[in-house]
């Protein structure tokens, strides 16, 4: 079994992926799933922002470093 990546190593790594086009899926609980695809805009102590355009319409949203180790979010550069 892997062990966990501390959340600081992910901040890392998406740093390095700042400007880049990334799809998203995300665990809403109760077996919503959002599968999106974005561009990650930037990356804060505690959280990073995906701009999001659908239907003509920009829309931004944040999720934490631990939605990333809990796998509640997946990124796929």
């Amino acid at each position: 079994m892997d062990s966990p990546r501390p959340i600081s190593q992910i901040k890392q790594d998406l740093d390095s992926f700042v400007g880049s086009r990334i799809r998203l899926k995300a665990n809403r609980g109760r077996n919503r799933i959002i599968e999106r695809e974005g561009v990650l805009e930037s990356t804060y102590p505690n959280i990073f922002i995906i701009k999001i355009n659908e239907r003509k319409v920009e829309r931004r949203v944040s999720y934490s470093y631990a939605d990333v180790l809990t796998e509640t979010v997946e990124l796929f550069v």
